[in-house]
């Protein structure tokens, strides 16, 4: 049964007001915070058949209301589909996506900083598709004992390896060209993928480095079939403060140890911008807000902020989208 516009604006108020001081919700205090020209006893009876519903619960007979996981449910995608979101500056995370001479390490690491710092609550981005990162230029820099460092410069920064091959300056600095001449523009997939085909046909071009490719193309097979995470725990303090909710803490900072949870929670599973998980539902033990990272259209990574259930949705949400608005700007150019 659909909720009436006054069930729908009494329930995202009782939601609120739980998240805000995490107090029970009572008929009395859902008449003082809303305009709603409505009786004592018809707010009551509107309550009751919230419950009645599931979307909220009451935790002692004479006391006030909470909210399920189905009432967080609604209220995430009542604000999803319709808050205008605030274009709050987040003058961090620019620097940070301005600054393509960075590493893409410190750059994943400072949009999962400023994000965490920003919402205060725990947040983790998961590079899941190198391969659609589009290259821009190669230098390979001859290190002691036959190891060389190598800059693969990408649209969205730079990735660095460190390989253990025997090379002269002047074969790092042919291989250098011959990468960025042959494969800027592409893809990192796309390089993976066709390497063969080029050294087959350019034999005797890369003959004298042909080591040092193979040994770079290895290590980007390697570095490409390995999630990585990075995990900003600025804001853990916060899921500590409600006494009544230590459980929930603990089950947010267990599922930030655990690679293989976050890897699932992580996932990307639709088409739109914002994805939300509330714990309880389908035995989640967190919740999470979370979004893809687009660079030229392909997805690179995910970001997410992990919380408990009672947790800042429209805060956390409006935070995230300004952010990803800012990173997909990064066209792939």
């Amino acid at each position: 049964m659909g909720l009436s516009d006054r069930k729908k604006k009494i329930l995202c108020m009782a939601v609120e007001e739980y998240i805000k001081d995490c107090s029970p919700i009572t008929s009395g205090g859902i008449k003082d915070a809303t305009s709603l020209e409505c009786s004592t006893a018809t707010l009551r009876s509107e309550l009751n058949a919230l419950e009645a519903m599931g979307y909220l619960r009451q935790l002692h007979t004479s006391g006030g209301r909470i909210p399920t996981a189905q009432g967080y449910r609604f209220y995430v995608e009542n604000l999803l589909s319709n808050a205008n979101f605030t274009e709050s500056e987040i003058d961090k995370v620019g620097q940070i996506i301005d600054s393509k001479t960075n590493s893409l390490s410190e750059i994943v690491s400072g949009i999962a900083k400023a994000l965490s710092q920003a919402t205060n609550y725990p947040t983790v981005v998961m590079v899941d598709g190198l391969e659609n990162l589009i290259l821009t230029e190669f230098k390979i820099i001859p290190l002691l004992e036959d190891k060389l460092m190598v800059l693969i410069g990408t649209v969205a920064g730079y990735l660095t390896q460190n390989i253990e091959v025997k090379a002269t300056s002047e074969d790092c600095e042919n291989a250098s060209i011959y990468l960025t001449n042959h494969f800027r523009g592409e893809t990192i997939g796309t390089m993976i993928d066709n390497i063969e085909q080029f050294e087959d046909g350019m034999h005797s071009e890369i003959d004298a480095f042909s080591e040092v490719v193979k040994t770079l193309i290895a290590g980007l097979k390697k570095l490409n079939s390995q999630k990585q995470f990075n995990v900003r725990r600025e804001g853990s303090a916060k899921l500590l403060e409600n006494k009544d909710g230590i459980e929930d803490a603990k089950n947010v900072l267990g599922v930030l140890e655990d690679e293989d949870k976050l890897s699932d929670i992580m996932q990307i599973k639709g088409e739109g911008t914002i994805e939300v998980t509330v714990a309880d539902e389908d035995d989640a033990k967190c919740s999470v807000v979370k979004a893809p990272i687009k660079v030229g259209g392909r997805q690179l990574a995910s970001i997410g902020v992990i919380g408990p259930q009672r947790m800042d949705y429209a805060g956390i949400a409006s935070a995230l989208k300004v952010l990803i608005d800012n990173l997909n700007d990064l066209k792939g150019e």
